[in-house]
């Protein structure tokens, strides 16, 4: 992905093509309903929800100028693989991305996918990881903004005080989960620590 530097929110023209096609397909996991949706470039949004009608809401509210259709077997097949990396995080999540946005929201997810599992950060930081650390509530509007939960990470952003942003895909119950989740996966993949010698 590259990246530039103008802040703002989605433009009509990274949100959704007229007439573009956008296919989706939604399944359940231990944190809620899932929905992937797919544009011809790869997989262009990932919500996680209570309510699955919600979620197609939510899509078609994101992308409103896109005709969008259920999705077919290949597209059940990367759905599967989402919600198996929600439940364990050590299973490996390389899709691909067609990632839309402004310049300065690109510079933003770039900065969150850089985090690593089982890590954790705060608006402040990635704001001075960019380069614009007195943008930290335009850091937070981009995260809110992100359209790929999970793939995307800015569920590893959290407030100054360390307590989780609710986001705009989790809610606090679901981000803290998927922290731990993603901890846990992280400690288990460590080797063991030698035994101390006698």
């Amino acid at each position: 992905m590259t990246m530039a530097s103008r802040h703002g929110r989605n433009s009509p023209g990274d949100v959704g093509r007229p007439s573009e096609e956008i296919r989706f397909a939604v399944g359940q996991s231990s944190l809620g309903s899932i929905l992937v949706a797919f544009s011809e470039k790869g997989v262009v949004s990932i919500l996680i929800r209570e309510d699955p009608d919600q979620l197609v809401e939510d899509l078609r509210n994101r992308f409103p100028r896109a005709v969008l259709v259920r999705g077919n077997r290949d597209d059940e097949k990367v759905l599967k693989r989402v919600v198996d990396h929600v439940e364990e995080p050590a299973r490996d999540l390389d899709l691909p991305l067609d990632v839309r946005g402004t310049a300065f929201q690109r510079r933003v997810w770039q900065a969150v996918r850089e985090i690593p599992a089982g890590q954790t950060t705060t608006y402040t930081d990635v704001a001075r990881k960019i380069g614009a650390p007195n943008a930290i509530r335009a850091v937070g509007n981009a995260c809110s903004a992100n359209n790929l939960a999970v793939a995307v990470h800015c569920h590893r952003v959290l407030h100054k005080a360390g307590s989780p942003t609710g986001g705009n895909h989790w809610g606090n119950g679901r981000q803290r989960a998927m922290i731990d989740r993603e901890a846990d996966a992280v400690s288990r993949k460590r080797p063991a620590p030698a035994p101390d010698e006698e």
